[in-house]
């Protein structure tokens, strides 16, 4: 597996899927980079020599934030929001959409699952307990 600005990316893929594994690389971006240092978008991840690994990583720390500062900076981002008190900082406060959807139905990925409310059968007077396992 080669290893391209600090991720192992996966070695059957073609090297225009692969670089999509890097966080902060899309479609359009990877293929951009791949024009940019030359190498073919139909070559297998397995195949790249560690000149082409090397030429990838250099493109792709000297040009684009990814991976770990990309990821520092949307945290910072959210966490500034929060810190001045903004509305799209208590959304991302409280879990919940933040760019205006609705939430009285769906939402369900920033809400997490619904919670279930349990049904207790009532016990009549003089019948035996229910045995507990």
């Amino acid at each position: 597996m080669p290893r391209i600005a600090g991720v192992d990316v996966p070695k059957d893929k073609r090297a225009d899927v692969a670089l999509t594994y890097i966080y902060g690389i899309g479609q359009m971006m990877a293929k951009k980079v791949l024009a940019e240092t030359q190498i073919d978008p139909a070559k297998r991840a397995k195949d790249f020599t560690d000149e082409e690994v090397a030429k990838l990583t250099h493109a792709l720390q000297s040009t684009y934030k990814v991976e770990g500062d990309l990821r520092r900076e949307v945290s910072a981002n959210v966490r500034r929001l929060i810190d001045i008190g903004s509305y799209r900082g208590l959304r991302h406060k409280r879990g919940l959409p933040v760019r205006g959807q609705r939430t009285r139905t769906n939402a369900r990925t920033r809400k997490g699952p619904r919670p279930r409310v349990g049904v207790r059968k009532k016990i009549r007077p003089g019948a035996p307990a229910p045995a507990r396992t």
